[in-house]
């Protein structure tokens, strides 16, 4: 075999183990394949402080956009947010089921098509404590597909939408997480969820 062809074999084979590699070390949390997936999901809205926005949650087939030219099923999570009777909050978090099996130094990773707002991901552990996460935002482009990319060590607590930057999350204790709109711009909004990846 001529040198110049063993190097192209060579390279060939790193990026397919490369590409291996890659793909094993990805765990998936959620993918909205199906329907009924949903279920695993709740709405929390300001309603619970007297507020009056409102949101809710579907699964819907769209456009995947990129090179795939197909669809793909992703959660819509659409509503209207107001800033009424001190509200200005609307979220949908999944529903606990055992911890998650984060581990410090992982990145959450998020595909989303937004609508050019700023939203908050939640990182929910047991805690007794009401209004209490652990936050990190993220921007999106409007009508866009983007990988958002979210380290685990980067989240810090918040309680009642302050900063308890005392309060270390232990990444093994969450069981839940959520997608929050705060950014006090009353009308409407809405965000698809394709994928929520752990790397």
């Amino acid at each position: 075999m001529l040198p110049f062809v063993r190097l192209c074999c060579f390279g060939a084979i790193v990026a397919v183990l490369s590409t291996s590699v890659h793909a094993q070390t990805m765990t998936s949390l959620f993918d909205f394949t199906q329907s009924s997936d949903t279920d695993k999901w709740q709405i929390v809205n300001d309603g619970v402080m007297g507020g009056r926005s409102s949101s809710q949650a579907s699964i819907v087939s769209v456009d995947a956009g990129g090179e795939s030219k197909g669809e793909t099923n992703a959660m819509r999570f659409t509503g209207n947010l107001s800033l009424e009777n001190n509200g200005g909050f609307a979220s949908v978090r999944s529903r606990p089921n055992g911890s998650l099996g984060l581990d410090p130094g992982e990145t959450i990773m998020l595909r989303v098509k937004g609508d050019g707002r700023r939203y908050t991901f939640n990182l929910y552990t047991p805690d007794r404590r009401t209004a209490f996460s652990y936050q990190l935002e993220f921007d999106t482009k409007a009508g866009q597909w983007t990988e958002v990319k979210l380290p685990v060590d980067k989240f810090v607590a918040h309680s009642y939408g302050r900063p308890m930057p005392n309060m270390k999350l232990t990444p093994s204790q969450v069981h839940s997480v959520g997608i929050l709109l705060g950014d006090k711009k009353p009308g409407p909004f809405e965000i698809l969820v394709d994928s929520i990846v752990v790397e």
